[in-house]
């Protein structure tokens, strides 16, 4: 890992291989280092865990997220496209947006403004 990521206290995600450790609670990893006003992909979260197909499941991973502890920063996850997808699993329909906003993202009619602008890759800064 380059010198600046360490820095940023970014980390690698890496299966401890014990018994209580799932594909889910990765997900959550992964997420967790998106930095602030920043926003990924089910699929690159997917493709980062080695399971490239497996963009569905990330996304059942993200719909329990808000019963996690610590916390999972499951509003900066969205579509491959950059579209608000799991905003209806939040609180209120516009919950997700309302986070995204309040961290610098630019959103209209439920899709983020220059989305290859802020979207963060996991494969590249984590492995």
């Amino acid at each position: 890992m380059a010198t600046s990521k360490k820095s940023a206290g970014l980390k690698t995600v890496r299966p401890s291989g014990s018994a209580d450790e799932n594909f889910f609670s990765w997900v959550y990893e992964v997420v967790r280092q998106i930095p602030r006003g920043r926003v990924t992909s089910y699929g690159a979260i997917a493709a980062c865990l080695g399971t490239k197909l497996s963009a569905r499941m990330v996304g059942w991973a993200m719909n329990g997220a808000g019963r996690v502890r610590p916390k999972v920063p499951a509003h900066r996850v969205v579509n491959r496209l950059g579209i608000l997808s799991g905003k209806h699993h939040f609180a209120t329909p516009d919950e997700m947006e309302r986070l995204l906003k309040k961290e610098g993202i630019r959103i209209k009619n439920d899709k983020i403004i220059d989305f290859d602008k802020v979207f963060w890759d996991p494969v590249k800064e984590l492995t």
